[in-house]
């Protein structure tokens, strides 16, 4: 299958992957939203057994089989210092109303 991957200007190492190149219409609004403006990053021929660094190739196909898009967040270890205290995080030991 070919595919069209676009990277989040708005939110780092965030790609959408897209069944049809410019098919932004059958995106919800609010991932839309989320994303922000987006630039074309490349097109892709994906089969099933087709290694891809972050993602499960299959997964993918079967995202945009189902609903046109897949969505392809930063890596969890990116992910660990939204959790950090200078990040808003409460500290330990505070409590949270």
């Amino acid at each position: 299958m070919q595919c069209y991957i676009y990277a989040s200007r708005r939110k780092p190492d965030t790609y959408l992957w897209l069944a049809k190149r410019d098919g932004f219409g059958v995106l919800p609004e609010s991932l839309r939203s989320m994303l922000g403006d987006l630039r074309f990053a490349m097109e892709l021929q994906l089969d099933p057994q087709r290694r891809l660094p972050r993602e499960d190739a299959a997964q993918v196909l079967a995202h945009l089989g189902e609903q046109g898009w897949h969505l392809q967040l930063p890596p969890e270890s990116a992910l660990t210092g939204a959790n950090h205290p200078a990040y808003g995080a409460p500290l330990r030991g505070t409590q949270q109303d």
